[in-house]
């Protein structure tokens, strides 16, 4: 029976659906690490990991090695060591070469983390991206300005999921973004042109260094935007005609980027662009799963459970593609105005108008602190068989839905 450890610094939403897809798949033993007591583990999941072992910082990949080796003492040889935050790619691959464990590289982890190397090997396969700086002062920012205009994006390397991430219009809250960056980072700030057009993204299941299946989505509008305008209730769209011969382009754009960035087995993340005029533009590739409840929108348009297909991507390195039956939606209901959840308005028209189609709600709680990222405080996903049913009916949805803060 083979030992799969995984690693997280708590148990956190995302976590805890990992955690359950891998208990689930057949003649496997978990064991977990992180930051977090085994008690604060929810019966009866508890009961179904096989071991847990406290470190001090999950993001150590010494304390990592440490730790998986002290498990494969006492349970046997370590089958696989596995994550699905972006943070722990490189700490994992860095325990797995130590201890001899299958999975990503070092090297490819390290593509993958380092959104600055990232781009440079993206562009030396040929792969259209934003052009980028590393910057260590001002004086070499305000040059990669100079060379791309305004507006420019200002980010840590290893960000993910726009932390940290600011967009800066002109020269003056550019150096805004700069002194916040700059101030005590011991790394230099990723620059990188603004690239205008709308933007999706592109998930694909690889084995063996081979792209079998893959999915996208559309975002409306963009994260970057919704976090520059605190009224806007994102969505995003995952139509059913992922195969049109309209994605071409970025598939075959997508598959070329895994392969220079060395992609093995997994499932992958990537962001990207579509400007004006056609042409496409990759963001950045992430080598896990997605956030913003992407997982849950394929898991409802493929009617499957992803996160199992995940797991078992993960641990066996199998995968069946599924039949597309559905397109899905997801509306993040953002709160307007200052302070806690007061209210939730617009609730009961949006169920007479919109029921038949939403297959999950998490509504905000009265009470409930306001978020710092474009997910807000909920959301409502949507399917139907087709794409733009859910598009209007999403439309729809965000113009009758409106949280109260107060």
């Amino acid at each position: 029976m083979p030992l799969v450890i995984f690693v997280a610094p708590w148990y956190s939403g995302f976590a805890l659906q990992a955690i359950e897809a891998l208990v689930r798949l057949p003649d496997v033993r978990l064991a977990v690490i992180n930051q977090d007591a085994r008690e604060n583990l929810a019966q009866p999941l508890r009961e179904k990991v096989a071991a847990h072992w406290r470190v001090e910082s999950v993001f150590d990949g010494g304390q990592v090695t440490e730790a998986a080796r002290a498990l494969s003492q006492h349970l046997g040889p370590a089958h696989r060591l596995i994550a699905v935050l972006e943070q722990l790619q490189v700490p994992l691959a860095e325990a797995r070469e130590r201890l001899g464990i299958e999975g990503m590289s070092v090297e490819a982890a390290h593509n993958f983390r380092d959104k600055a190397r990232m781009k440079s090997v993206l562009r030396a396969a040929g792969v259209p991206c934003a052009r980028h700086r590393l910057a260590s002062s001002e004086a070499e920012a305000f040059a990669f300005a100079e060379e791309v205009g305004y507006p420019v994006v200002v980010k840590p390397p290893a960000g993910a999921g726009s932390q940290s991430t600011f967009r800066a219009n002109d020269a003056e809250t550019f150096g805004e973004a700069l002194r916040l960056s700059l101030a005590g980072a011991h790394e230099p700030v990723l620059l990188e042109e603004f690239v205008k057009g709308d933007e999706h993204s592109f998930e694909t299941i690889s084995v063996n260094g081979r792209a079998v299946w893959h999915s996208l989505t559309h975002y409306y509008p963009t994260p970057l935007e919704v976090l520059r305008n605190p009224w806007i209730q994102w969505c995003v769209v995952l139509p059913r005609e992922v195969d049109d011969a309209k994605y071409d382009d970025i598939r075959g754009v997508a598959f070329r980027a895994l392969e220079a960035l060395g992609m093995d087995t997994g499932l992958s993340h990537m962001e990207w662009f579509r400007r004006a005029d056609g042409s496409v533009a990759v963001s950045e590739v992430g080598a896990r799963p997605p956030g913003a409840q992407i997982t849950t929108l394929i898991s409802r348009a493929n009617d499957i459970d992803f996160m199992l297909a995940w797991a078992r991507v993960m641990v066996y390195g199998e995968f069946e593609p599924p039949a597309r039956r559905y397109a899905g939606g997801a509306a993040f209901l953002r709160g307007q105005g200052r302070g806690q959840v007061k209210a939730v308005h617009g609730l009961e028209q949006a169920e007479r108008e919109l029921g038949s189609l939403v297959c999950d709600v998490k509504l905000p709680a009265p009470g409930q602190a306001p978020a710092s990222s474009y997910e807000g405080e909920g959301y409502v996903i949507l399917r139907h068989q087709e794409t733009a049913v859910v598009e209007q009916a999403l439309l729809r949805l965000v113009s009758l839905v409106r949280v109260e803060l107060g």
